[in-house]
């Protein structure tokens, strides 16, 4: 934690000589050089392409653990972009490097491939005023095409950044983050800064909320209606914990939300479960929190089991620990200019939270400034019905090209 601590401050003492009015400054002086014009010129003159494509990639279906066909179609295209190298990293993710001047660490813009949808599922995606509808359109098949037409109109419009940009199309973004781990761990000493590209529109993320999912299992003897009781059913523990459970008292001054989502036990009617089961969906910013929720279920149900006179047994089916919740990180250098980004590229309010659950927060635990955002304000993210709006993609596009110049920058004048 030390050390998490003392690069975080390395970039405070980098933001503190700085006003809002000083990043505001510089992101729209960038914004308003001529090769960043030719790039967003570049947006506005191939929109078509960008739609058909958009389209193409998400009728790939990517279910995560199953992304290579998208991440070849992927693959493809970048091996046509003015790149020094298109490669797959251990884990399956797709990596593309763009040169700088060699001026300080790499930026990394991350996309993931994968969906949350069935393998085999045929996808079709549909266009009806003003929007464009399909399984995947939105999470995260709208900043994939981003990164891809980000890319393209850096190399088009001929910017040279200071830093390397590194796009990097993961796998198993949602389900276990194989993806991002993997990366992060293997160029850890090579990044300066890190962007997830996963949702959001007008506003972004700079810490990770923390989130670990439960399955709590009763075991009892089973056995049918009319057998001579007790023990009961193991629903009957389980019953009285999820009860419980709903009543705990939850902080005022921290976020902390539980949801049990699912629950299951016996196959027939006429049996009582001899196991009974629930989730437990646990989530909070502060990972201590996290850890106090959990050990106050753990009791209930340890409580419970014997009550009943049953065992209990608890899998740990998710992860993700609260990251960077750290004082003073709001006003470090990543945050603050992507925040003037934003307000650059026309958004007045910018919502800045510290809540992301995506693939930013492994970038976070590994002490590196790290924000998320995205490209297309959109709906109904994991289901069938998912959807967005088209017009403004092309600004998110826009956004996503100043947000790589801005963080990588760019010397004198255009």
């Amino acid at each position: 934690m030390r050390k998490l601590v003392a690069l975080f401050i390395c970039a405070l003492v980098t933001a503190a000589s700085a006003t809002s009015q000083d990043y505001d400054t510089e992101a729209k002086a960038i914004m308003d050089r001529a090769d960043v014009k030719r790039a967003f010129d570049h947006i506005e003159s191939h929109r078509d392409q960008i739609l058909t494509e958009w389209i193409r990639l998400t009728e790939i279906n990517a279910p995560s653990g199953k992304e290579r066909a998208r991440a070849e179609a992927v693959r493809k295209l970048l091996l046509s972009y003015k790149l020094d190298r298109v490669y797959y990293d251990s884990a399956g993710n797709l990596i593309a490097i763009r040169k700088g001047r060699g001026i300080g660490k790499a930026v990394v813009f991350d996309a993931h491939l994968d969906t949350v949808f069935q393998d085999g599922l045929k996808i079709k995606a549909e266009l009806r005023d003003g929007k464009i509808f399909a399984p995947g359109i939105g999470d995260n098949t709208r900043n994939v095409e981003a990164l891809l037409a980000s890319i393209r109109a850096l190399g088009e419009a001929n910017i040279k950044t200071n830093a390397d940009l590194i796009f990097v199309f993961t796998v198993e973004e949602e389900t276990n983050m194989i993806g991002v781990k993997r990366f992060v761990a293997e160029n850890r000493d090579r990044i300066g800064q890190y962007v997830a590209l996963d949702g959001g529109y007008e506003g972004l993320t700079y810490g990770g909320i923390g989130i670990n999912w439960y399955k709590h299992h009763f075991i009892g003897p089973g056995g049918h209606t009319r057998s001579k009781t007790p023990p009961h059913s193991a629903t009957l523990p389980l019953a009285r914990s999820i009860e419980r459970i709903y009543a705990l008292e939850l902080p005022k001054e921290t976020d902390v939300n539980i949801n049990i989502g699912m629950i299951g036990g016996a196959e027939v009617v006429n049996a009582k479960a001899a196991d009974a089961w629930f989730t437990v969906d646990l989530r909070s910013t502060d990972q201590k929190l996290i850890d106090e929720f959990e050990r106050k279920i753990a009791d209930i149900l340890r409580e419970e089991a014997e009550r009943a006179g049953v065992q209990v047994r608890t899998e740990l089916i998710g992860e993700r620990l609260a990251a960077a919740q750290i004082p003073g990180n709001r006003d470090s250098f990543t945050v603050r200019m992507s925040e003037a980004v934003h307000r650059a590229i026309g958004f007045e309010n910018v919502p800045v939270n510290p809540t992301a659950s995506n693939n930013a927060n492994i970038a976070l635990l590994a002490g590196l400034p790290a924000i998320s955002t995205g490209a297309a304000p959109c709906g109904d993210a994991h289901a069938l019905t998912e959807w967005c709006w088209v017009e403004p993609f092309y600004r998110g596009i826009k956004k996503i090209i100043l947000l790589e110049v801005a963080l990588a920058g760019v010397n004198g004048k255009e």
